[in-house]
């Protein structure tokens, strides 16, 4: 008997092509139903939440559209080839295929398999190259090779799941880190209630306030503006073609816009390689060390992230760099989200045919909330241990990630064995 089975993606479960309620019958919508689309989190292997919900008056007229908790997704138009399981009862739109899996297959061992099918799913896609469309008639005959004992397929996915669940944790303790620090900053530097020469809050124990104009709000006494040019180089990209992708050495990368997160951190588990030629060219205004910011100006507009002491690369199109020079590197990187920086940047955008940007211009203008030395000192070592923390967990996931990519195809193939 061959250990392996070949089976089409109809015969491992029945398939669904979500759908979306009619936008003329609001109360279809509500709070009670999982409702998914592409926009929802497929970055993460599970799909707890989503921007959007059903009423379950809604989702009873898709009655046929419902999917019981642990059914494979797969993005079918545009982002072909992105899977997730889902956690709870969910309707997706149509941009999205499903299975219900028979009893026969393990959930967590198909979603792998689906993973390491990527090219194979945005291959069968047909349709221009702008939006690729995987329909449910291609979708339905697509052949996957799988193990055929659910034994086998439980311990692949048990190996693989333990990596993605240390991720998932680093992720949660990452999010607690994060709002920690936000936390402190506001308490410090929007209430002003850092500790004063008795450590007591400054400002709720009587402490002296002044109004800034610039800031147009009061600031502590003694504390000032000043233009980010006192304190920072800024330097701008280069302007010219993005070089090809190319892998001389582990060394010679460029960040991209993707490897800037929303959460002021960088993932490097995708590297954009050059040519080491290309990289002491695109490296010739800066390469980056501890503690430079990143700033995306078009696509992603003014995200920024600090990168930490195991990263030195280059910057790719339209991203500026930021080196700290005469601030202290963690306040300065906290302070970028502050209701004072996030108000400057909104009004400095450039708004274009089809972006708005945020330029090297827009950056140089920024004016910081400089707190007296003493006290931006005390934050710094306060702080400090944090971010620390927060970067090593995502040079963990890097290593985590590369980790379960290295083990999934020889674990698919045969290649390694699960004893």
């Amino acid at each position: 008997m061959s250990n392996y089975l070949t089976v089409a993606l109809s015969e491992i479960g029945i398939t669904v092509t979500g759908k979306t309620p009619l936008s003329e019958h609001p109360e279809d919508f509500g709070d009670e139903i999982l409702f998914v689309t592409p926009s929802d989190s497929f970055d993460s292997k599970f799909i707890n939440q989503t921007i959007r919900k059903l009423s379950h008056h809604g989702a009873q007229k898709l009655h046929g559209k419902i999917l019981p908790a642990n059914s494979i997704l797969v993005t079918c138009i545009g982002s072909v080839g992105k899977v997730a399981i889902n956690k709870k009862v969910c309707i997706t739109n149509q941009q999205i295929n499903s299975i219900i899996l028979k009893a026969s297959f393990h959930t967590d061992y198909i979603y792998y398999v689906l993973k390491n099918n990527y090219r194979l799913l945005r291959n069968r896609a047909n349709g221009s190259t702008v939006l690729p469309l995987l329909n449910k008639t291609d979708f339905d005959s697509l052949m996957i090779k799988v193990h055929a004992q659910f034994l086998v397929q439980q311990k692949i996915a048990d190996v693989l799941s333990c990596l993605d669940k240390k991720i998932e944790l680093n992720n949660r303790i990452n999010a607690e880190l994060e709002a920690m620090a936000k936390t402190l900053y506001d308490y410090w530097f929007v209430q002003f209630d850092f500790p004063n020469e008795e450590g007591e809050p400054y400002k709720s124990s009587g402490g002296k306030m002044v109004y800034n104009s610039i800031l147009k709000r009061e600031i502590p006494l003694g504390w000032k503006t000043e233009s980010i040019l006192n304190n920072c180089n800024i330097i701008d990209c280069l302007h010219s073609k993005k070089p090809d992708l190319v892998w001389e050495s582990e060394n010679y990368y460029l960040l991209q816009l993707e490897n800037i997160l929303d959460n002021g951190l960088i993932d490097i588990s995708e590297k954009y390689y050059v040519s080491q030629k290309d990289y002491f060219i695109w490296t010739s205004r800066i390469e980056l060390k501890q503690y430079d910011i990143v700033m995306t100006n078009a696509g992603r507009t003014a995200a920024f992230a600090q990168i930490p002491n195991h990263i030195n690369c280059g910057i790719g199109r339209n991203i500026t760099a930021i080196r700290p020079i005469n601030i202290s590197p963690n306040y300065f990187f906290l302070s970028l989200s502050s209701i004072d920086i996030q108000r400057q940047i909104l009004t400095s955008l450039d708004n274009g045919a089809f972006f708005k940007s945020f330029n090297v211009r827009g950056i140089k203008a920024l004016q910081l909330l400089r707190p007296i030395n003493k006290i931006e000192h005390k934050f710094e070592d306060t702080i400090k241990g944090i971010i620390d923390k927060r970067n090593l967990l995502v040079k963990e996931n890097s290593e985590l990630k590369k980790l379960r990519d290295w083990l999934l195809p020889m674990l698919m193939n045969g290649q390694v064995t699960v004893r």
